[in-house]
């Protein structure tokens, strides 16, 4: 086998963006676990930043959180939905982080006063963090960002043109996602985009050996033999990549397209036949609900969805063992006032605030909370979703006229949230401290972090046991100042870090499901193991719904 034992799979992609490679190379890992194999998967982005935990969500999308506390592309999610990989900092990097690391070793003396080079030096690079992640797996699948003939791509194409002359040809594996689109007007599929696409990857010296065409139908053995004789690949290595209404029966059309069988036969592999029915049953499950229920995600970044990737992935994991559709109403905070928020929510089920930086609109989404506790509306509010039912609660109920989040506000009289500049980190195991003067991403508490629940509440009754492990990205914290005074109101503190100091869960008695939580429950849901929290929201939407039975369509609109 190759370099310890793993087999390297590198996805590349062209033509135009947002195909779906990660959707493909999450998939590829899907099925090969199916077969018994152990894989690890590992996203190569092309822009500078040395992470995407800075960028804004409307060009890049969410920000997915690992346990040991990464900022990576939001494919990093789509890979640990589909498989048992757990990743972590090691399975993302960038440009900006390759170049970060060989300018440290060129400073430290490393390079003995040679001249840094793209060849051989961040080619190398590249090569050793691909190498990092290849221990105790049978094969490493590799997403390289960007689109065949971007600039930026060059060094990495590079790399893994090179990898193969390292690891040996039969450990290594191309696998280009391109385009095959249907033009309605000459009634034909076209192939020329494909064939041109996979011409520039031969011309940097990568000849790939199975291409998925991703088009809106199955391509037929005329188009194959087509793209295979001018691709130079075989006919069964030609791979239709067809629209699914489900991402999840990806893997399941990869199979009947023979992908697996392709990949373990070009890989010299010998594996167990593929056990498909637990994504056979979940495809079921999606497609044919008893119920629906409508949930309001009310935010700032409405007009892309891909900002709450994870986010609609979950609430769809919670409505399945609800046998529930979740549809989705987008709303955005900005457009909420009093007097139009009722008109705004009315038919809604549940009601979201999702997590989020930054003062523009706040103001709405606080709204939205009090109508949600005082109509008695499900409501989960995340991480600044959870800070927003505080800070109502604080106003309405407590008696705090003007209480805030120092974020907003820094002036306000009662900051019930801030930033906390001294905590016990439970990663580190030491005392951390911040001020408002830290960088941007040292004010930050990333990754896993234990939380201690409190029984009798709707927390525990959701996970069934005391402690809990969940992921965070947030900078303020609960001001245990003003906790005795909320809790006197009626708030209840029902998950805390091991230490105390940490506020991790709120929540309401006198309501049916009223819950706000620090952390990012989303990050760890998966369709085959729902997260607990979003299952039970959903039941609460469920049930304030009066179990409407489903129809046929699902609905995701922006207001």
């Amino acid at each position: 086998m190759g370099e310890k034992g793993a087999k390297f799979i590198f996805v590349t992609g062209g033509v135009l963006s947002s195909l779906g490679k990660g959707l493909a190379s999450a998939s590829v890992g899907a099925l090969l676990e199916s077969r018994g194999l152990t894989v690890t998967l590992q996203k190569l982005d092309p822009y500078i930043n040395v992470d995407p935990g800075t960028m804004n969500p409307f060009q890049h999308g969410e920000v997915f959180v690992t346990d040991d506390g990464a900022e990576t592309d939001l494919d990093l999610g789509h890979y640990e939905r589909f498989t048992h990989a757990h990743l972590g900092h090691n399975n993302n990097f960038t440009t900006g982080k390759i170049y970060h690391q060989v300018i440290t070793k060129e400073r430290r003396g490393d390079y003995l006063g040679g001249t840094v080079q793209v060849i051989p030096h961040i080619t190398d690079e590249i090569k050793n963090c691909i190498r990092l992640v290849s221990k105790g797996v049978d094969i490493v699948i590799v997403e390289i960002g960007g689109t065949i003939g971007d600039i930026e791509s060059l060094p990495f194409l590079e790399a893994i043109r090179q990898f193969r002359a390292d690891a040996g040809k039969e450990n290594v594996l191309y696998i280009h996602l391109t385009l095959v689109p249907y033009i309605g007007t000459a009634g034909e599929l076209k192939t020329k985009p494909t064939q041109h696409s996979v011409k520039e990857l031969r011309s940097i010296g990568i000849q790939p050996d199975i291409l998925l065409c991703r088009t809106d139908r199955y391509l037929s053995k005329e188009i194959k033999g087509k793209i295979a004789l001018f691709c130079n690949v075989s006919t069964d290595a030609v791979i239709t990549a067809k629209d699914v209404e489900c991402i999840y029966e990806v893997p399941l059309v990869f199979h009947k397209e023979g992908l697996d069988n392709k990949i373990i036969e070009l890989l010299n592999i010998w594996t167990r036949t593929p056990r498909l029915e637990e994504w056979e049953t979940l495809c079921h499950d999606v497609c044919h609900p008893a119920y629906v229920v409508k949930i309001a995600i009310v935010g700032k970044y409405v007009d892309l969805t891909e900002s709450y990737k994870s986010l609609n992935e979950a609430l769809m994991h919670g409505g399945l063992p609800n046998k529930c559709r979740v549809n989705l109403t987008f709303i955005d905070s900005e457009s909420i006032t009093t007097d139009n928020c009722a008109q705004k929510l009315a038919g809604v089920d549940g009601v979201l605030v999702p997590g989020g930086f930054g003062s523009r609109g706040i103001e709405g989404k606080i709204i939205a909370a009090r109508h949600a506790r005082e109509n008695k509306v499900p409501y989960f509010g995340i991480c600044l979703g959870m800070q927003i039912a505080v800070v109502e609660f604080a106003r309405n109920v407590a008696g705090m006229q003007g209480a805030n989040s120092s974020e907003i506000d820094e002036n306000t009289p009662f900051p019930v949230i801030y930033l906390m500049t001294e905590w016990y980190d439970e990663q580190a195991k030491t005392i951390q401290r911040r001020d408002e003067r830290s960088a941007k991403g040292g004010t930050m508490r990333l990754g896993a972090y234990p939380c201690r629940l409190v029984p009798d509440s709707l927390a525990f009754a959701a996970y069934g046991k005391m402690e809990i492990s969940e992921r965070h990205r947030h900078r303020y914290e609960f001001n245990n100042q003003f906790r005795s005074r909320l809790e006197a109101a009626g708030l209840t503190i029902s998950g805390i870090s091991p230490k105390g100091d940490l506020v991790e869960i709120v929540e309401l008695k006198d309501h049916p499901w009223y819950l706000g939580c620090q952390f990012h429950p989303e990050f760890k849901s998966r369709p085959m193991e729902p997260q607990p929290l979003f299952r039970e929201f959903i039941k609460a939407a469920l049930v304030y719904s009066g179990f409407r039975k489903a129809g046929a369509t699902v609905e995701k609109t922006c207001q």
